[in-house]
């Protein structure tokens, strides 16, 4: 979706595989991308009627992957977008079916995917940030606020003025509407946050997440499916390593974008653009920014000791009850007594 296309519809003809929907009102110009496994493909199309440009997503039901489930979820997003008006979420059009699946026609924006090899300067990165957030504000503050669940780069379109435009809410859900187990850990690795991943609430922190792992990736030049190699033996984002010529600010709002625990994050998209607004991205910063930095890092290296430390100590007390039974019980509630702090440091960490 959201290709940089001629203007005007005179001269697009479409293929003669294409498929077919004059009936519908439709006429494909062009596919503009496909997610074989998903059994989805997205095509440009012009409105016989009102000779506009559209995008119509296929959902292919005939793709032996794909069972009523598919169905569901292409219903939710329907309604979800049905629901939401904001000029940079393309609206919903139209809805019709054939015989091989469901089709969702929605408005066409003329910018190209972030997945597309584009580079940016660091301050353009930082106004496609401040664009994201602003549409995750408007989403957050729904009556019920809506989490979109797969920010990446391939949902953010990015016109030539900088505007940017959150697409495909397939995943979207509400943050008191109960997920189904058969949906946790829907996102995309890499970009997906630890709380979902290990089927944890969601909160307006989690798509935070998701933004700060996506402006990385455009940071470093990396690729959506290379965002493992992003990723240390901690699974956590370094931010001063990957970007050593980003100010120390920056540096320190990134990092707090990805924080592995979504208590450590911005609260929501609002907290998360007010303190972005007046950073710099660029810049070796005041001297009390660098110290202030380099502090947060350390303090990151210790909480993730005593993780650490937390964890082999609780595998070893269990080790000591199944071999000594009443001795290390004992032994066990004298170190519960004496380590209730370090306890309580590990459960503010991981924050499960």
């Amino acid at each position: 979706m959201g290709l940089d296309v001629r203007n005007g519809y005179q001269g697009d003809i479409p293929a003669s595989n294409y498929p077919d929907f004059s009936q519908q009102g439709y006429q494909v110009i062009r596919e503009l991308g496909r997610n074989r496994e998903a059994g989805r493909i997205t095509y440009l199309a012009h409105a016989l009627q009102s000779h506009q440009r559209v995008v119509i997503k296929e959902f292919c039901f005939a793709n032996t992957s794909i069972d009523l489930s598919g169905t569901k979820a292409y219903e939710r997003e329907i309604a979800m977008l049905q629901q939401l008006n904001h000029s940079r979420i393309p609206h919903y059009v139209d809805a019709f079916e054939t015989s091989v699946g469901f089709y969702m026609v929605q408005e066409y924006k003329n910018a190209p995917c972030l997945a597309w090899k584009r580079s940016f300067h660091p301050e353009e990165i930082k106004q496609i940030a401040l664009s994201i957030l602003e549409i995750l504000i408007y989403l957050q503050n729904q009556a019920a606020p809506i989490i979109h669940r797969d920010i990446k780069p391939e949902n953010i379109l990015v016109d030539r003025q900088l505007n940017g435009y959150l697409v495909d809410f397939g995943l979207a859900r509400k943050q008191d509407t109960k997920i189904v187990l058969s949906s946790f850990a829907a996102g995309t690795p890499g970009f997906m946050p630890p709380e979902e991943q290990f089927g944890h609430s969601l909160t307006e922190a989690s798509d935070l997440y998701s933004l700060g792992a996506t402006l990385i990736c455009l940071l470093t030049r990396t690729r959506s499916v290379d965002i493992g190699k992003l990723i240390d033996d901690n699974c956590c984002f370094d931010c001063q390593k990957l970007l050593p010529e980003i100010s120390p600010r920056f540096s320190s709002w990134l990092m707090k974008m990805v924080e592995r625990n979504r208590k450590h994050r911005y609260p929501n998209a609002e907290m998360a653009l007010k303190a972005l607004q007046p950073i710099s991205v660029l810049g070796a910063g005041t001297s009390i920014e660098i110290l202030a930095a380099a502090m947060n890092r350390r303090k990151r290296a210790v909480m993730l000791g005593l993780v650490t430390i937390g964890t082999l100590a609780v595998a070893g007390t269990t080790w000591m009850i199944a071999q000594s039974g009443g001795l290390a019980q004992q032994v066990l509630e004298t170190q519960e007594c004496q380590a209730v702090n370090l306890v309580s440091t590990c459960t503010d960490k991981t924050g499960y």
